[in-house]
């Protein structure tokens, strides 16, 4: 009797109808990972100084301009799938079949989120910092969306967590092989990995001014290396190389360099990341401290008693100095009616004509 291996098996779909409504695993997982990523990152964001809304309202920039360069890197990479003889290009815009590259998302997601800080006086790298583990922990998430439509899994294998996919999606040349390298999870697992670590170094570290970003990226891009390299997709290959592994090398090379130079140019962290979230921190501390509101009232109350005394003793001044003036008046009168000579000032003669 021929034991039967264990594997990991893949939907029978992945689009299931609510009537006209069609409702996608990969579009859910996409939004899901969305959520997650604004969550984490406004908890971040919040204990660095920062507003409970900033994420969220760079996100609504920062999302769409990701999904577009996500979906341009794939196609321009993948052009002959959308163009060319006897090729649809009107597919180029299906994004919910799947398809989106995480350099092109990254990169023009980044854009997007540097338009929205410039539009709130926020640095862009301190944002960064503050999204990049909750990044880590949507691409987890979104990973699974593959799954779904059984799409960029690895090389043949009969390992116990091997992947069961459907005849209709199997590799032009292995249709006998039922289970393949469950790249898509591999992946997954290393980016719940990354953002760990990210959190960690963080905290541990005190990353700042675009440095825990970095690390994220760097990080990515080690896991994304070797997965890269036991997928069967069809990729355009340099130098032996899927094109994907060179763009992690280079990409991996640009982290760790931006590392150290930020690191020597401008260490430590943002004291200050949103200087608006800063003014109205101290507002409301004004308006919300009684101890302030009545140390404040003392001080004036002790102020102007300050001054009230100041005013009397001088009065009291005055009035001493009209009160001995006053007694010396009666002493001038008795010296004159005892007869002692009182001093007359001379009377004013008029001057003779010489």
């Amino acid at each position: 009797m021929e034991l039967e291996l264990a594997f990991i098996p893949s939907p029978s779909r992945g689009v299931i109808h609510l009537g006209p409504i069609p409702l996608r695993g990969y579009a859910f997982c996409i939004i899901i990972g969305v959520f997650v990523a604004v969550w984490l990152g406004s908890r971040r964001w919040v204990a660095r100084g920062g507003q409970k809304t900033t994420v969220a309202d760079i996100a609504v920039w920062a999302v769409p301009f990701g999904l577009v360069g996500g979906r341009l890197y794939h196609v321009i990479t993948s052009y002959e799938l959308y163009f060319g003889e006897g090729k649809d290009w009107v597919n180029a815009f299906k994004i919910w079949e799947g398809g989106l590259g995480i350099w092109g998302a990254i990169a023009l997601g980044a854009l997007g989120a540097w338009i929205a800080c410039r539009r709130r006086g926020i640095p862009l790298p301190a944002y960064a910092d503050a999204v990049a583990p909750g990044i880590a922990f949507a691409q987890a998430i979104g990973r699974w969306g593959n799954w779904f439509n059984q799409e960029l899994y690895g090389r043949a294998t009969d390992l116990p967590w091997a992947l069961k996919i459907d005849s209709a999606h199997r590799p032009a040349d292995s249709l006998d092989a039922a289970t393949y390298h469950p790249t898509f999870l591999y992946e997954s697992l290393w980016c719940v990995g990354v953002a760990l670590l990210v959190i960690w170094a963080d905290r541990r570290f005190k990353l700042g001014h675009g440095r825990a970003f970095a690390l994220y990226v760097a990080a990515y891009t080690v896991g994304r290396f070797w997965i890269e390299y036991l997928r069967v997709d069809d990729a355009h290959h340099v130098l032996g190389l899927r094109l994907n592994d060179w763009t992690s090398i280079l990409v991996f090379a640009a982290a760790v360099a931006y590392m150290v130079v930020s690191a020597k140019l401008r260490p430590g962290r943002e004291e200050v990341v949103e200087p608006a979230a800063l003014a109205v921190a101290e507002a409301s501390a004004e308006d919300t401290d009684p101890d302030a509101k009545d140390a404040a009232v003392t001080d004036a109350t002790d102020a102007k008693g300050a001054d009230a005394g100041d005013a009397d003793e001088k009065a009291a001044d005055g009035d001493g100095e009209k009160t001995a003036a006053g007694e010396a008046e009666p002493d001038a009168d008795r010296d004159a009616e005892d007869g002692a000579a009182v001093p007359v000032e001379a009377e004013a003669k008029p001057a003779k004509n010489l």
